[in-house]
Protein backbone atom coordinates (compact mmCIF):
# COMPACT_ATOMS: atom_id res chain seq x y z
CA UNK A 1 0.00 0.00 0.00
CA UNK A 2 1.59 4.04 -0.71
CA UNK A 3 1.98 6.29 2.24
CA UNK A 4 -0.43 7.33 3.54
CA UNK A 5 -0.83 11.31 2.94
CA UNK A 6 -1.89 11.73 6.24
CA UNK A 7 0.61 10.88 8.33
CA UNK A 8 1.50 14.61 9.10
CA UNK A 9 -2.04 16.00 9.30
CA UNK A 10 -3.45 13.14 10.84
CA UNK A 11 -2.19 13.11 14.23
CA UNK A 12 -2.86 16.91 14.53
CA UNK A 13 -5.96 17.51 12.52
CA UNK A 14 -8.57 18.34 14.74
CA UNK A 15 -6.21 20.30 16.46
CA UNK A 16 -5.50 22.51 14.05
CA UNK A 17 -9.19 22.61 13.29
CA UNK A 18 -9.42 24.42 16.40
CA UNK A 19 -7.22 26.62 15.72
CA UNK A 20 -8.56 27.94 12.41
CA UNK A 21 -11.83 27.35 13.41
CA UNK A 22 -12.44 27.19 17.01
CA UNK A 23 -15.63 24.74 17.39
CA UNK A 24 -17.36 25.94 14.07
CA UNK A 25 -16.07 22.62 12.14
CA UNK A 26 -17.48 20.80 14.03
CA UNK A 27 -20.86 22.81 14.47
CA UNK A 28 -21.19 22.74 11.11
CA UNK A 29 -20.42 18.63 10.90
CA UNK A 30 -23.73 18.25 13.02
CA UNK A 31 -25.72 20.32 11.33
CA UNK A 32 -27.66 17.71 9.80
CA UNK A 33 -27.22 14.71 12.23
CA UNK A 34 -30.81 15.40 14.70
CA UNK A 35 -34.30 15.07 13.98
CA UNK A 36 -36.24 15.00 11.52
CA UNK A 37 -33.14 14.15 9.54
CA UNK A 38 -31.45 11.19 11.69
CA UNK A 39 -33.64 9.12 14.00
CA UNK A 40 -32.58 6.75 16.22
CA UNK A 41 -31.56 3.53 13.88
CA UNK A 42 -30.94 5.30 11.38
CA UNK A 43 -28.18 3.67 8.97
CA UNK A 44 -25.34 6.37 8.40
CA UNK A 45 -22.57 6.59 6.19
CA UNK A 46 -20.21 9.07 6.90
CA UNK A 47 -16.87 9.03 3.73
CA UNK A 48 -13.52 10.31 4.31
CA UNK A 49 -14.50 10.57 8.48
CA UNK A 50 -11.47 11.84 9.96
CA UNK A 51 -11.56 12.29 13.43
CA UNK A 52 -14.52 12.05 13.46
CA UNK A 53 -16.11 13.43 16.51
CA UNK A 54 -19.42 14.14 14.16
CA UNK A 55 -19.53 10.29 13.57
CA UNK A 56 -19.88 9.65 17.57
CA UNK A 57 -22.15 12.12 18.12
CA UNK A 58 -24.41 10.86 15.64
CA UNK A 59 -24.01 7.20 17.34
CA UNK A 60 -24.67 8.66 20.35
CA UNK A 61 -28.27 9.92 19.39
CA UNK A 62 -28.86 6.21 18.41
CA UNK A 63 -27.37 5.83 14.50
CA UNK A 64 -25.83 2.66 12.90
CA UNK A 65 -22.51 4.42 12.12
CA UNK A 66 -20.22 3.09 9.48
CA UNK A 67 -17.55 5.43 9.14
CA UNK A 68 -14.86 5.26 5.73
CA UNK A 69 -11.50 6.64 5.47
CA UNK A 70 -8.34 5.83 3.58
CA UNK A 71 -6.16 6.63 5.91
CA UNK A 72 -5.36 4.85 8.89
CA UNK A 73 -3.43 7.58 10.59
CA UNK A 74 -7.16 9.34 10.38
CA UNK A 75 -8.91 6.25 11.78
CA UNK A 76 -6.18 5.56 14.25
CA UNK A 77 -7.59 8.79 16.03
CA UNK A 78 -11.15 7.76 15.64
CA UNK A 79 -10.39 4.48 17.37
CA UNK A 80 -8.82 6.39 20.23
CA UNK A 81 -11.89 8.76 20.17
CA UNK A 82 -14.35 6.18 20.47
CA UNK A 83 -12.53 4.40 22.93
CA UNK A 84 -12.21 7.32 25.32
CA UNK A 85 -15.96 7.51 25.46
CA UNK A 86 -16.66 4.39 27.33
CA UNK A 87 -19.83 3.79 25.48
CA UNK A 88 -21.06 1.10 23.54
CA UNK A 89 -21.78 2.80 20.00
CA UNK A 90 -23.05 1.19 16.87
CA UNK A 91 -19.86 2.05 14.84
CA UNK A 92 -18.51 -0.23 11.95
CA UNK A 93 -15.07 0.97 10.36
CA UNK A 94 -14.04 0.76 7.13
CA UNK A 95 -10.29 1.48 6.03
CA UNK A 96 -10.50 1.41 2.42
CA UNK A 97 -11.34 4.29 -0.84
CA UNK A 98 -15.19 5.10 -0.59
CA UNK A 99 -15.31 3.83 -4.32
CA UNK A 100 -14.34 0.75 -2.53
CA UNK A 101 -17.49 0.80 -0.42
CA UNK A 102 -20.38 -1.09 -2.65
CA UNK A 103 -23.18 -1.15 -0.37
CA UNK A 104 -25.61 0.76 -2.51
CA UNK A 105 -29.23 1.69 -1.54
CA UNK A 106 -28.34 0.86 1.91
CA UNK A 107 -28.24 4.17 3.94
CA UNK A 108 -30.52 6.70 5.06
CA UNK A 109 -27.65 9.45 5.29
CA UNK A 110 -24.66 9.85 3.50
CA UNK A 111 -22.02 12.42 4.46
CA UNK A 112 -19.25 13.62 2.99
CA UNK A 113 -17.97 16.49 5.32
CA UNK A 114 -15.14 18.66 4.01
CA UNK A 115 -14.51 15.68 1.65
CA UNK A 116 -14.93 16.79 -1.17
CA UNK A 117 -12.28 19.47 -0.95
CA UNK A 118 -9.78 16.92 -1.57
CA UNK A 119 -10.63 16.35 -5.17
CA UNK A 120 -9.95 17.97 -8.44
CA UNK A 121 -12.91 19.50 -10.08
CA UNK A 122 -13.31 16.58 -12.50
CA UNK A 123 -13.57 14.18 -9.65
CA UNK A 124 -16.95 15.91 -7.52
CA UNK A 125 -19.68 14.90 -9.85
CA UNK A 126 -17.86 11.27 -10.13
CA UNK A 127 -17.57 10.98 -6.04
CA UNK A 128 -21.17 12.84 -5.71
CA UNK A 129 -23.03 10.28 -7.83
CA UNK A 130 -20.99 7.28 -5.68
CA UNK A 131 -22.30 8.69 -2.45
CA UNK A 132 -25.85 9.15 -3.72
CA UNK A 133 -26.22 5.50 -5.06
CA UNK A 134 -24.89 4.34 -1.74
CA UNK A 135 -28.00 6.23 -0.07
CA UNK A 136 -31.48 4.56 -0.29
CA UNK A 137 -34.23 6.37 -2.07
CA UNK A 138 -36.06 9.22 0.09
CA UNK A 139 -32.66 8.88 1.69
CA UNK A 140 -30.56 12.08 2.49
CA UNK A 141 -26.79 12.61 1.34
CA UNK A 142 -25.40 15.80 3.52
CA UNK A 143 -22.34 17.90 1.90
CA UNK A 144 -20.89 20.02 4.98
CA UNK A 145 -17.72 22.57 3.77
CA UNK A 146 -16.07 26.01 3.47
CA UNK A 147 -19.23 27.91 2.08
CA UNK A 148 -19.26 29.47 -1.21
CA UNK A 149 -17.93 33.20 -1.32
CA UNK A 150 -21.30 35.36 -1.60
CA UNK A 151 -22.72 38.39 -0.04
CA UNK A 152 -20.65 41.71 0.09
CA UNK A 153 -17.19 42.44 -1.31
CA UNK A 154 -15.80 42.11 1.89
CA UNK A 155 -17.83 38.92 3.03
CA UNK A 156 -16.65 37.30 -0.30
CA UNK A 157 -13.22 38.50 0.00
CA UNK A 158 -12.83 37.00 3.78
CA UNK A 159 -14.47 33.50 2.44
CA UNK A 160 -11.85 33.14 -0.54
CA UNK A 161 -8.44 33.94 1.54
CA UNK A 162 -9.92 31.77 4.40
CA UNK A 163 -10.63 28.95 1.86
CA UNK A 164 -6.96 29.60 0.01
CA UNK A 165 -5.35 29.29 3.43
CA UNK A 166 -7.14 26.02 4.44
CA UNK A 167 -6.56 24.50 1.16
CA UNK A 168 -2.63 25.36 0.71
CA UNK A 169 -2.09 24.19 4.25
CA UNK A 170 -3.46 20.31 3.09
CA UNK A 171 -1.94 20.85 -0.35
CA UNK A 172 1.62 21.34 1.59
CA UNK A 173 0.88 18.33 3.75
CA UNK A 174 -0.90 15.81 1.97
CA UNK A 175 -0.76 17.07 -2.11
CA UNK A 176 -3.99 18.10 -1.63
CA UNK A 177 -5.91 19.94 -5.19
CA UNK A 178 -5.88 23.31 -5.16
CA UNK A 179 -9.27 25.10 -6.55
CA UNK A 180 -11.93 27.22 -5.77
CA UNK A 181 -14.40 26.85 -3.36
CA UNK A 182 -16.96 24.63 -5.01
CA UNK A 183 -20.61 25.02 -5.42
CA UNK A 184 -22.07 22.17 -3.55
CA UNK A 185 -25.82 23.51 -4.15
CA UNK A 186 -25.62 23.65 -7.44
CA UNK A 187 -23.77 20.14 -8.00
CA UNK A 188 -26.31 18.01 -5.87
CA UNK A 189 -28.99 20.23 -7.85
CA UNK A 190 -27.54 18.77 -11.03
CA UNK A 191 -26.92 15.61 -9.45
CA UNK A 192 -30.72 14.89 -9.10
CA UNK A 193 -30.76 15.75 -5.10
CA UNK A 194 -34.28 17.81 -4.09
CA UNK A 195 -32.28 20.13 -1.55
CA UNK A 196 -34.36 20.05 1.78
CA UNK A 197 -32.17 22.21 3.92
CA UNK A 198 -29.38 24.58 3.89
CA UNK A 199 -27.46 25.81 7.60
CA UNK A 200 -25.15 28.40 7.84
CA UNK A 201 -21.98 28.32 10.47
CA UNK A 202 -20.80 31.70 11.34
CA UNK A 203 -16.92 32.27 12.42
CA UNK A 204 -15.66 35.60 13.08
CA UNK A 205 -18.90 37.26 12.29
CA UNK A 206 -19.25 35.68 8.54
CA UNK A 207 -21.10 32.67 7.70
CA UNK A 208 -17.86 30.88 6.80
CA UNK A 209 -19.41 27.12 6.50
CA UNK A 210 -22.29 25.58 5.31
CA UNK A 211 -24.27 22.49 5.89
CA UNK A 212 -26.65 21.19 2.97
CA UNK A 213 -28.73 18.07 2.89
CA UNK A 214 -30.35 17.06 -0.06
CA UNK A 215 -33.02 13.97 -0.58
CA UNK A 216 -32.64 11.36 -3.29
CA UNK A 217 -35.76 10.61 -5.32
CA UNK A 218 -36.54 7.86 -6.58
Amino acid sequence: MSKDKYWLMGPVYDALSWVFAGNSIYKCKCSMLKKPWLKPGDKVLFAGVGHGKEAIYAAEQGARVTVVDLSEAMLKKFREAVERTGKDLDIRIIHADIFKVEEFGEYDMVTGNFFFNLFPRNMVPTLLEHLIKLTRVNGHVVISDFAYPQGNPLAKLFKQAYWYTAILIFWATTGAEIHPVYDYQRYMEEAGLKMREIKHTPFLGIDAYTSMLGERVA
